[in-house]
């Protein structure tokens, strides 16, 4: 559970994330509209939490910055 509030300021950071917790699940949802993603894990799997993490700030989820230096989805 020490990683849900590193995952937490991950998701503040970004334009289009939403971070859910409830009943003991923690799901982030990315993007809008029918292209929104959803990922969902026990919010004490720390290494779900931290694949998690790995996945929006260097996978298939991170944003690049564009010329003007604003973030891009």
């Amino acid at each position: 559970m020490k990683e849900l509030g590193n995952l937490a300021i991950v998701c503040a950071k970004r334009r289009g994330t939403l971070l859910q917790v409830l009943d003991g699940v923690a799901t982030v949802y990315v993007g809008q509209g029918p292209d929104r993603k959803a990922m969902s894990m026990d919010w004490q799997d720390d290494s779900k939490i931290k694949a998690t993490i790995h996945e929006l700030n260097h996978g298939r989820f991170k944003e690049e910055l564009s010329i003007e230096g604003r973030i891009a989805a």
